[in-house]
């Protein structure tokens, strides 16, 4: 998982130069010709998985400008970087005023083409989280923010879109974590009393003693320490809905109360005179097989039933793997954000592992797993190596070494490669801290493959790291056979002097080279 790139630009060789640098670093690219081309693409399969849009202002037929008016509208979430050969004011102003977020003049280093990346998809997720957050605040996340592409998660969203429809009581059973209260905003969202209040209360994180006045309120004087009056839950849910979880936990005695208030509508504060009319929408939810709890004596039949009006079950994470990809894939957009990691995605393998585990905490522990692999990660992509929990747990032996030399690698020898990779067209560059293009694996001894088949070591024979002398003569060799002995190429591509190449290469044993 990870995010699309849209490129939409009429020069072919600019189009493979910005796929080059995009791809290197772990994105994956579309490519488009013209405007009417990118709507083509926006408007197609892969169009939902656009998450940003380079464009090019000068084109053929319609401008940049134009399609980005056109597109606006119905992508208005959709970070743009716009590109052009004219880097005038009045062009950036005509560029952000049509809705870009960005502006790069061609042609652009690398470097600026990446952190302008980077910043517009940071502050797009930082952007979904705030809405998110409101929305959460505010009770109004609705089925359309819910992650169900399973087919048993669509069961679930079709039944809680009919509940919706009216004030029948909603029985939610899952085990925990799965994410009951979502369910419960939503069908809140989708109902009449979308805009009334949602009191959630969780009935096994009440102390006992407090229980009565907490779901029913009290009137002061009422007891010791009563100094005020107190409504409860259930009154200030009054018009809206409430959601009563961990419904399986609530002692026998404020059954019996919970059902009259339900059946009659109305409940007695503690210490009051007469009882208070309320309307509510119930929604509950429970863990626990509270069938079994009815028929040992420790939950009652009666308020079992007239909860249990219209069931809805929640599957487990392990039951809906389906989705596992685009949650994973949400949980590291909204931790990298709000953490400033890099992180933009997972490469196949950890998703693998992960698909492969049971999640016995559900959704919960996924998201605070994700969390801590975005913390810890230093890469562009998480690894099996960011879950080694996950990995213990089913028995998989991670070989951390292999990763730190692979790190080791890229901080000096490839780095001067990505740059000569776009000049000449050559595969041979990657980045160990994105996901490696085939042409250069990453052997489990931390050996990197290049092309022609040049190998690079990043450890010895007895398992330790080479020395960077080491590992940067073998790329000195790499570079002369790539270029064909010309030794000025050779230099400038490797960023230094011809005169400090010959001494390394005499250094290396290599003298007689002087000559091209």
């Amino acid at each position: 998982m990870t995010h699309t790139i849209l490129i939409v630009d009429d020069d072919p060789t600019q189009r493979r130069l910005m796929q080059a640098v995009i791809e290197r670093n772990g994105y994956q690219t579309l490519q488009a010709a013209s405007a009417d081309e990118m709507f083509r693409v926006l408007e197609g399969a892969h169009g939902p998985d656009i998450g940003l849009l380079m464009l090019d202002l000068v084109m053929p037929g319609e401008d940049g400008i134009t399609a980005l008016k056109r597109m606006r509208p119905g992508r208005p979430d959709l970070p743009v970087i716009v590109l052009t050969a004219q880097g005038g004011i009045e062009t950036v102003v005509s560029a952000m005023r049509a809705g870009a977020d960005d502006f790069l003049v061609k042609p652009a280093s690398p470097e600026r083409i990446l952190v302008s990346i980077r910043n517009a998809l940071k502050v797009k997720a930082l952007t979904g989280e705030v809405q998110r957050l409101k929305k959460r605040t505010g009770g109004a996340l609705g089925f359309s923010d819910m992650i169900a592409k399973s087919a048993a998660m669509r069961m679930v969203v079709r039944l809680g879109e009919r509940g919706a429809q009216s004030n029948i009581p909603i029985l939610i059973e899952g085990e925990s974590g799965v994410g009951k209260e979502v369910l419960a905003r939503a069908i809140q969202q989708a109902s009449e009393r979308s805009n009334k209040p949602f009191v959630a209360v969780n009935c096994g994180a009440i102390p006992e003693n407090l229980i009565e006045s907490i779901l029913f309120g009290h009137e002061k004087g009422a007891f010791t320490g009563a100094s005020e009056k107190h409504i409860g839950k259930f009154q200030e849910a009054d018009g809206g809905t409430l959601f009563l979880d961990e419904i399986g936990e609530l002692r026998l005695d404020m059954q019996v109360k919970l059902l009259r208030a339900i059946q009659e509508g109305e409940v007695d504060p503690v210490g009051a005179k007469r009882p208070v009319k309320i309307n509510i929408r119930l929604i509950s939810a429970t863990n626990r097989n509270l069938t079994q709890l009815a028929q040992e004596g420790r939950f009652r039949e009666d308020l079992y039933y007239r909860l249990n009006v219209f069931p809805v079950q929640v599957p487990p994470l392990r039951d809906r793997m389906d989705d596992l990809p685009d949650l994973v894939q949400f949980f590291i957009e909204r931790f990298a954000a709000e953490e400033n990691k890099r992180v933009i995605g997972i490469e196949p393998a950890a998703l693998n592992m992960l698909g492969a585990y049971a999640w016995p905490g559900n959704i919960r522990q996924l998201e605070n797993t994700v969390f801590r692999g975005v913390v810890l990660s230093d890469a562009a992509h998480l690894t099996m190596a960011d879950f080694p929990q996950v990995a213990a747990q089913l028995g998989i032996e991670l070989k951390v070494e292999a990763r730190v030399a692979e790190r080791a690698v890229v901080s000096e020898a490839v780095a001067e490669a990505q740059p000569m990779a776009l000049a000449v067209g050559h595969d041979v560059a990657y980045s160990g801290q994105t996901a490696r293009p085939p042409s250069a694996p990453v052997a489990s001894n931390g050996t990197v493959r290049l092309a022609n088949g040049v190998e690079i070591k990043a450890m010895d024979e007895a398992g330790h790291l080479r020395r960077l002398e080491e590992i940067e003569n073998d790329l000195i060799r790499f570079a002369i056979e790539l270029y064909d002995g010309h030794m000025t190429e050779v230099a400038r591509r490797l960023g230094i002097g011809r005169s400090t190449l010959y001494r390394k290469l005499r250094e290396m044993g290599m003298a007689g080279a002087e000559a091209e």
